[in-house]
């Protein structure tokens, strides 16, 4: 297994690591009911998708 020869700096190693963030869902907003939902997704408030009703949402 190579090794490595040097010490990585602190500083270098960070820098790697800068670009590895967590980053905000796309959000599209639902023709039926007009609330966000993740894109290609079922809408889970009205329960439909492309317009089409594909689960039954119970309301409480």
């Amino acid at each position: 297994m190579p090794n490595p020869k040097h010490k990585i700096s602190k500083a270098r190693r960070d820098k790697r690591r800068a670009n590895v963030k967590l980053s905000r869902p796309n959000l599209s907003i639902c023709p039926q009911c007009m609330e966000p939902k993740l894109p290609h997704y079922v809408c889970l408030s009205c329960g439909t998708y492309k317009g089409k009703e594909m689960i039954t949402i119970k309301e409480v």
